[in-house]
């Protein structure tokens, strides 16, 4: 079997600040030709973006594809709704999910599996300001213990 190589285009870095990730799941996005050429050049941006399931459909809304520089009239609308590519099956699974525990879809990254556009989905949980307090925290705690070992192995 021949391995793809994964290039990651744009991250969700706020996700993993406002949310607590599940779990992930890989879908396939609905794409027009101008919109996978804008991709390419960088222009994508996650940042308020989120999955809603509508007719056993999963849509993802408010995710940002500039507009192709040398697209003319076939390019979109830069914030229209794309259609995410999963089975039937975990769509209707994430449904539950969503409607019995209260949790949410969110996209977590796109990247390039092969010459296909692929979006990381996360099933999240909203943290709460007291546990981003911790993971503060925490971060700050590591990184004071890796500045010590530092010194430690300099001197």
């Amino acid at each position: 079997m021949e391995k793809t190589a994964l290039k990651t285009i744009a991250e969700n870095r706020k996700a993993r600040h406002e949310y607590f990730i599940l779990e992930s799941y890989e879908a396939g996005i609905e794409l027009t030709g101008t919109e996978v050429k804008s991709i390419r050049e960088g222009g994508l941006n996650l940042k308020d973006s989120w999955i809603a399931i509508e007719d056993g459909e999963a849509f993802i809304k408010q995710m940002h594809i500039s507009p192709y520089e040398k697209g003319n009239i076939f390019n979109k609308d830069p914030l229209r709704e794309r259609k995410l590519l999963m089975h039937k099956r975990e769509i209707m699974k994430l449904l539950g999910q969503i409607k019995q525990q209260g949790l949410t879809l969110i996209p977590i990254s796109v990247y390039f599996k092969g010459s296909r556009v692929k979006v990381q989905v996360g099933l999240c949980k909203g943290k709460k300001l007291h546990d981003k307090r911790e993971a503060a925290a925490q971060r700050d705690a590591k990184r004071t213990v890796e500045a010590a070992l530092k010194q430690r192995q300099r001197s």
